[in-house]
């Protein structure tokens, strides 16, 4: 059993990393006022993120998030040696396909396609040249890959045509074909269509076959899905087969290599890797681990073969990841410093590039050596801006909860020159990931050490539900949400109490989408917290389901169960606002069309009819999640606000106010 560091260990670390100065040289402030010089405008500039991964022909591909461009991605290219900007600065590499996004863009010898945010066409830019639109408004496209075969292009597009939607209800989403540039505007040929959703089109190196999964409502891409293979040709496809159709398996990421089909499946519970040849299907080095995780975003590469059919792949367990190689049957783990992986690819037979990320330094695209492991990195977007010396090292605790046991991160407070008064303990910060089925790892995340710097503690809650701990976990809130994973948040603040690590009477909850459900859940149904921060979270759920985007409409009905008035009443917190007492402060996005304004603002609004403390921000143009730099900073420090006033401390830097209506309470 996986627990925290002893007790005595924790304590000492919660009074700070004692390197650079003795307890007694310590200057003494309340939690929650230390200095720190891990700023909110820091937190924007370290939030560049990498992801999409793509090789040719030893280039290597990516996207870049630019936070203090309005959340502009941009495509970039290591050539050489030598890294480069691809997108003009007028172009936004990014796909809106089920709202979440994903993979926007292909690469192929003659030059790049990708997805513009703003107008959601496909672009082609040759080198050198302006990009050209090659597709017709009313499409979103995701997902693409390459046919070099037969020179053209496969997506999953999603029909947003007024027609469209007239005809079927809802969006179309379909596998289409389109030529390479340098071609005529063109939407695509459909080559498959007839279920709600498609994904992952994979194509065999001769071009002659198609693999693809899909899924109908009210099933998620992790609840169900179906492994369908075709023979493929110009003309379309024909001669269909179904590899994989089970209610209880998610099939994900087909792969060819060479003739035989690769994918992942959970079909004894983890997300492992099975193999078809000759029609005979074999499960690829058992473990328990995942292979692969929840389809939120389109186009992930969780493993790859090189040109000897050779494997590499992420896999995960209890929130930690690790690489390995599969060659002649033997999965080899390879020995590298860091707790979290993204995408990763070959970038020849012998080199494998990937997107990695440590407990103590920002993110990095690396080069290894797949004979011994020896790694380099190619890349680092943005630098640490903050001496280690104020990071706090995360510790694995497992607590017993009421569906059995859970998991977490916990972060003491760490300060190099600042400690606690004497005889108090810190205040507790207990974040809920969104999905719900992600999952939180213990890699660097400056907006953590943000509040722990200051000399707040935090616990990341991996409740019931969260992916990396294999499908029976993940199915704990199959029908339980806004149960299993509110139980799991308070026995986290219990265990960690009773461990004597934190003040029982000074804890927040906070958490954004599900998360924000999550926390609405846990102030109006129980008395564990005294104040939460809610980022464009759910407050009815009748309500999300009649307003949602497609990929998410059938999603309460796993999550909560069959539309039902009262059963959807009796869970959602806009309707039990009696013993809504505690201030809530909420954050959202003017333009989320995931969980809509409107549900924050209902929210609000009621609390202030009865006169319970609470405070809002709505940020225009954002969607669900803040992008601008601007406005995470804003956030933030709203944040740190807020709790400062309800928990009675100071900061340490003078940051703008927040009008906290009916605060301080009337005696």
């Amino acid at each position: 059993m996986r627990t925290a560091l002893p007790l005595l260990a924790l304590m000492l670390t919660a009074c700070g990393t004692p390197e650079k100065s003795s307890m007694s040289e310590r200057t003494t402030a309340p939690y929650g006022s230390w200095p720190s010089p891990i700023s909110a405008a820091s937190l924007a500039g370290a939030g560049v993120a990498m992801s999409d991964l793509r090789v040719l022909g030893g280039d290597v591909h990516w996207r870049e998030s630019r936070p203090n461009e309005r959340g502009r991605q941009v495509l970039m290219r290591l050539r050489d040696g030598e890294i480069s900007e691809l997108t003009p600065t007028d172009f936004n590499v990014r796909t809106r396909v089920h709202e979440y996004g994903g993979n926007s863009y292909v690469v192929f010898d003659g030059g790049i396609v990708f997805a513009n945010f703003a107008d959601q066409r496909l672009y082609f830019q040759s080198e050198g040249a302006a990009p050209v639109a090659i597709t017709p408004g009313g499409f979103q496209y995701a997902d693409g890959s390459v046919d070099a075969a037969s020179r053209r292009m496969l997506w999953v597009r999603e029909d947003h045509r007024p027609e469209t939607k007239a005809a079927h209800g809802e969006e179309r989403n379909e596998i289409v074909a389109l030529p390479l540039p340098p071609a005529g505007e063109s939407a695509g040929a459909v080559l498959v269509t007839g279920s709600d959703f498609v994904a992952n089109p994979r194509i065999s190196a001769d071009g002659s076959r198609l693999a693809w999964i899909e899924w109908n409502h009210p099933s998620m891409p992790w609840d169900r899905t179906r492994l369908k293979t075709a023979s493929l040709d110009e003309a379309g496809v024909r001669d269909v087969s179904t590899l994989i159709d089970d209610a209880k398996i998610a099939a994900l990421e087909p792969t060819f290599v060479g003739s035989d089909l690769y994918a992942v499946a959970d079909v004894d519970d983890w997300w492992n890797l099975h193999r078809w040849r000759d029609g005979q299907r074999a499960h690829v080095a058992p473990m328990e681990r995942e292979w692969a995780g929840p389809l939120w975003q389109m186009g992930g590469q969780s493993y790859a073969a090189n040109s000897r059919g050779e494997l590499v792949a992420r896999t995960s367990r209890a929130a930690v990841d690790e690489i390995g190689i599969l060659a002649s049957g033997e999965y080899r783990r390879l020995d590298l410093p860091y707790q979290s992986f993204g995408e990763l690819a070959w970038r020849d037979d012998d080199r494998i590039v990937a997107f990695a990320n440590a407990a103590d330094d920002t993110g990095v695209l690396i080069e290894i050596d797949a004979a011994s492991g020896a790694h380099h990195v190619l890349h680092q977007p943005s630098t640490l801006p903050v001496e280690r010396a104020y990071l706090s090292v995360p510790r694995a605790i497992e607590f017993p909860s009421k569906a059995g046991t859970a998991h977490a991160w916990f972060y003491p407070p760490t300060h190099p020159t600042h400690q606690g008064p004497a005889g108090a303990k810190p205040p507790l910060i207990v974040t809920i990931h969104g999905g719900p089925t992600s999952v939180s790892k213990a890699t660097l995340n400056l907006s953590r050490q943000y509040w722990t710097s200051r000399g707040f503690a935090l616990v990341e809650v991996n409740y019931g539900g969260s992916t990396s701990f294999g499908r029976a976990y993940r199915e704990r809130l199959e029908g339980q949400w806004g149960i299993v994973d509110v139980d799991d948040a308070i026995a986290a603040v219990d265990y960690l109490v009773a461990q004597g690590l934190v003040d029982a009477d000074k804890v927040a909850i906070r958490g954004g989408s599900a998360g924000g459900f999550t926390t609405l859940a846990a102030l109006a149904f129980h008395e564990r917290f005294k104040a939460g921060t809610n980022l464009f979270g759910v407050s009815d759920i009748a309500g999300l389901a009649a307003t949602s985007h497609k990929f998410e409409r059938k999603y309460d009905v796993s999550l909560v169960g069959e539309p039902n008035e009262t059963l959807y009443r009796a869970r959602s917190p806009i309707h039990h606002l009696d013993g809504f007492t505690e201030p809530l402060l909420t954050l959202q996005g003017s333009e989320d069309k995931v969980v809509p304004p409107e549900q924050s603002r209902a929210i609000v609004a009621a609390l202030d009819a009865r006169g319970v403390p609470n405070a809002y921000i709505e940020f225009a143009g954002e969607q669900h999640g803040f992008r601008e730099a601007a406005n995470i900073i804003r956030a933030q420090e709203a944040e740190l606000y807020f709790y400062s006033q309800i928990f009675g401390f100071k900061s340490a830097e003078a940051i703008e106010p927040v009008e906290i209506r009916h605060w301080p309470r009337e005696k």
